[in-house]
């Protein structure tokens, strides 16, 4: 039913119970578990379904990454008493094989949608007020939606440094890298964390010379540093030059459209030796997305630091029937943490109490080695002073990794002293984000380290590695001479 709007501006659709703002991971999710329900759903999406994250994130740059896998495979044949010759890497059919995969996981987010019958409207949402949603088409035509409850989900998008220069068409962010039509012989990238460093293996494993430029004094930043030094090794074994503690001044013009990267010592200014390249991939992270959203005009308040929209454990905000998720709360910018942030604010709309717990997110990064880690880290307890025991075990004593040829890393989890329980974990190595969900479950449920050690592990196998590890918190590693 639609009715005429009282200032003349579109048509007002009749109440839905929820209107969601934004299609990606946290949205669309929270769309189908909420119709799943009864709740009349409506998702409004100015893009495609799917977000950031499947369109330009994690799907097509681990499509990426799997390329640079099976090539790498290839050129180290013979280690495995193969042959390969004339190895070579069709860049073409590689983001072919990307779009190819993004486009099937985009049909099946439709398909739930529509199975679910989620109302999906293409345009820009904007609040009106705490009920009403504008939507503006690519016509430029826009009507009203009413609904009695509103979930904000609109992402991020990449942050920009205000560096002088950065607007260069030799500059692109991490979404213009997934949209080359060919491989540069030459590029910088401007922050050694998740993005950059995972963007910087992709381009390295395919012949690009990469030099990655990191302001703190460890790339990777978040994660306990020996985590790090082992991707900081892998990616000098792989070609990759890395600065740390080094700040980007200016980006100018240099021959052939090449860019020119002045940058500096960012402990003590002394400038270090400028670089060309044919690209410079801004990759400093993201910002929530709120410009255009209406959201602070109609009185939704942001959280202390200004970036993001502010939400209580039950995911609302000040105003109690809007609530927001994902990337815009600025809270933890996880695909997966938007999608439980999304199935927490729909149980609360329909009178379920739920609240967001923090404490057992995984995090997971494609780097070569990979890397994943949940709950707390081994650094944190150090800071908090936490009564811990730390148990490892290298994959260079696991039988799966040995004969996968790839033995680089550990596991290593984080116990209490006093009660064994696993309250934190990370893994460096193969599989570590596949492995890092056996951790999870641990930390989310309190299980002790003697109960994952007294779980049967298959063999050979790489979860072995967890088990020798919770072994290694509590008596010692079993097959590990100490």
């Amino acid at each position: 039913m639609r009715e005429r709007d009282d200032a003349g501006v579109g048509s007002v659709t009749a109440p839905y119970d929820i209107a969601v703002i934004g299609g990606g991971p946290g949205g669309y999710v929270a769309a189908v578990y909420a119709a799943r329900q009864g709740a009349r759903v409506v998702l409004v999406e100015k893009d495609t379904p799917g977000g950031t994250c499947l369109n330009r994130g994690c799907i097509p740059t681990k499509a990426l990454i799997r390329t640079t896998e099976v090539y790498k495979m290839m050129q180290e044949a013979v280690r495995y008493g193969c042959r390969a010759e004339k190895v070579e890497v069709n860049f073409k059919r590689a983001m072919a094989r990307k779009d190819r995969v993004v486009k099937g996981l985009v049909k099946g987010v439709e398909t739930l949608l529509a199975k679910h019958e989620v109302t999906v409207v293409p345009g820009l949402g904007r609040l009106v007020d705490k009920e009403t949603v504008a939507v503006k088409s690519g016509d430029g035509e826009e009507m009203l939606l009413k609904a009695r409850h509103i979930i904000l989900a609109t992402g991020s998008e990449p942050v920009v440094l205000p560096i002088p220069g950065s607007a260069s068409e030799a500059v692109i962010d991490s979404t213009q890298a997934l949209e080359l039509d060919e491989l540069p012989e030459t590029m910088v990238i401007i922050g050694g964390g998740v993005i950059g460093m995972e963007f910087a293996f992709i381009f390295a494993r395919l012949g690009v010379k990469v030099t990655v430029i990191e302001y703190l004094d460890q790339i990777l930043p978040p994660v306990d540093e020996d985590l790090a030094q082992e991707v900081f090794r892998s990616a000098r074994m792989a070609g990759i030059q890395i600065y740390t503690q080094a700040r980007v001044t200016a980006i100018t013009e240099g021959e052939g459209g090449q860019a020119a990267v002045v940058f500096e010592n960012a402990a003590t200014g002394e400038a270090l030796p400028e670089l060309t390249a044919d690209k410079v991939l801004m990759a400093v992270g993201r910002r929530p997305h709120l410009e255009g959203l209406g959201a602070v005009e109609i009185g939704v308040e942001l959280d202390a630091n200004g970036r993001g929209i502010k939400v209580n454990e039950r995911m609302q905000t000040n105003i109690e029937n809007i609530y927001a998720i994902g990337d815009v709360t600025a809270k933890m910018m996880l695909a997966h943490a938007a999608s439980h942030q999304g199935l927490v604010a729909v149980d609360n709309i329909l009178g379920r109490d739920t609240l967001m717990d923090y404490s057992a997110v995984p995090n997971a990064i494609f780097t070569d080695p990979e890397i994943a880690s949940v709950g707390v880290a081994e650094k944190d307890a150090a800071a908090g002073n936490l009564n811990v025991r730390v148990g490892r075990f290298p994959f260079a004593a696991n039988g799966k990794a040995l004969t996968l040829g790839n033995s680089r890393g550990f596991v290593k989890l984080i116990t209490e002293a006093d009660t064994g329980v696993i309250i934190g974990g990370s893994i460096v190595g193969p599989g570590a984000t596949d492995l890092i969900g056996e951790i999870t479950l641990a930390v989310q449920h309190r299980l002790t380290a003697e109960q994952v050690a007294r779980t049967i592990h298959a063999h050979p196998t790489l979860p072995e590695a967890i088990f020798e590890a919770a072994w290694a918190a509590e008596s010692g590693a079993l097959h590990l001479a100490e």
